[in-house]
């Protein structure tokens, strides 16, 4: 799933900061404090004394609003106000000005407001309730909700949790981009067995799939300098035995200029094999090397394998029967390069009739197979196969079977097998009942569909 690293930190800070807004609201909603006076208490367990007193006053007057304190604790845990016209307090508490004016001026023009209440007894005297704003409401700490904490500690639990989330946040992404650029170091210096799935974990995310493709990255690295170095030490072997022959007419020509065109012939033979092996070895190294195959080609597969097959027939002459079978009929046109198919079918057919006996028969098969999207070309002979482990080996470079005895370097089928990869398709072999050798190439089919689909539009 796209964007998965994406969703992780979007979600991380979007839930750090929702629960840090809904710890504010919690907050706010149980201690607010509206900031209308500095001098006298605001919240809501003021309001609710102030607001209980009056009612008191109002029907019992002073007399049952000093019992209502002392039944409650005393003055000293009921900081309640309860100023006559004078400004003095029914039990004889001091009152600070500031806050017994502040308590007036929010009652201007009104008998009630929020904290502060002016009531008339029933003996008809008025009195002001407040609670002043430097006493604490101890009766309410007791009984009510805790304290609410000051601005700094807020602050500073806010930043903590901040710091601790960023810094696992940090970990979880850095740790494995950590492991990633000491691979590319250890890749750098020339150490290709580094992975770093094993390091990530069990991951699922966008860091995860960077990590699997740099483990592909580094196994098609290996695999690449292996096959080069693989490819170097056989082709210095494979070209000395030329070179030696070259030299040999060359000193026999010097010593025996009788001999010079017997000479002259071998060492035309052997610059064409020396050219024939530079140029299969470079055709090779080209497909291995994972460049592109420019498909510009549109290329009919049973035509293709019509002129393989009359090649064969006129380099072989009458010594061999080939006959094309199955689909014929049909348009197969299929997008990619015409040379290298026509070399992998070609060297597929050679490598047939060099390793079958005289007037034997060579069968090709097409079959198009809808269902499964595989195009099957099967090139069938009657030799006398291979053994099961030679079977594994043929489609490697320079890879020989003891039985064969036309003197080619191994390259063939190597190239056939890369130009097959380079298209999409897969091939192998299998030896054939009754005796003799099945060489499978299939194709895949949306190939040739989006030509035939773009042609008929």
């Amino acid at each position: 799933m796209g964007g998965r690293l994406f969703w992780k930190i979007f979600l991380g800070f979007w839930l750090t900061l929702l629960l840090h807004g809904a710890g504010a609201a919690l907050i706010a909603v149980l201690y607010y404090k509206t900031p209308q006076s500095s001098e006298i208490m605001l919240d809501r367990p003021a309001q609710w004394l102030t607001s209980t007193a009056a009612v008191a006053l109002e029907h019992g007057g002073a007399r049952a609003v000093k019992r209502l304190i002392r039944s409650s604790g005393g003055p000293a845990r009921v900081p309640l106000l309860v100023v006559d016209e004078r400004g003095r307090d029914v039990l004889g508490r001091s009152v600070p000005a500031a806050s017994l004016a502040a308590a007036r001026k929010l009652l201007a023009g009104s008998r009630q407001a929020v904290g502060a209440h002016l009531v008339r007894g029933p003996d008809g005297r008025e009195f002001l309730m407040f609670v002043p704003a430097d006493n604490v409401p101890l009766l309410m700490r007791a009984s009510g909700p805790p304290t609410i904490p000051n601005r700094m500690t807020a602050i500073g639990l806010g930043v903590i949790a901040s710091i601790g989330f960023s810094a696992v946040l940090a970990w979880y992404l850095s740790q494995p981009i950590r492991v990633l650029r000491t691979s590319f170091d250890n890749v750098a210096q020339g150490d290709l067995e580094t992975r770093v799935s094993p390091a990530i974990g069990k991951r699922r995310d966008e860091i995860a799939d960077l990590g699997r493709d740099f483990d592909r990255m580094a196994d098609r690295l290996q695999q690449l300098l292996q096959s080069q170095q693989r490819l170097l030490h056989v082709v210095s072997h494979e070209l000395r035995s030329p070179l030696a022959r070259l030299q040999v007419a060359i000193g026999l020509a010097r010593q025996s200029p009788e001999k010079t065109d017997s000479a002259l012939l071998r060492i035309e033979r052997e610059s064409q094999r020396l050219d024939t092996l530079v140029g299969e070895v470079l055709t090779l190294s080209r497909l291995e090397s994972g460049a592109p195959v420019q498909a510009e080609d549109y290329v009919d597969i049973v035509e293709l394998l019509r002129t393989v097959i009359e090649d064969a027939r006129f380099e072989c002459g009458s010594s061999h029967e080939i006959t094309l079978l199955g689909d014929t009929d049909e348009e197969l046109v299929f997008q990619g390069s015409v040379e290298l198919l026509h070399r992998a079918f070609e060297n597929v057919v050679r490598n047939a009739i060099h390793h079958t006996p005289k007037q034997s028969q060579i069968e090709v098969l097409i079959a198009a197979d809808a269902g499964a999207g595989v195009l099957s070309v099967s090139i069938a002979d009657r030799g006398p196969g291979l053994p099961d482990d030679e079977i594994q080996t043929i489609f490697e470079p320079f890879k020989r079977s003891v039985q064969s005895h036309s003197g080619g370097y191994g390259l063939g089928l190597a190239i056939a097998k890369s130009a097959i990869r380079a298209h999409g398709g897969t091939i192998g072999a299998e030896n054939r009942p009754g005796g003799g050798l099945i060489v499978r190439v299939s194709l895949p089919m949306h190939h040739w569909n989006a030509v035939l689909e773009t042609e008929s539009g």
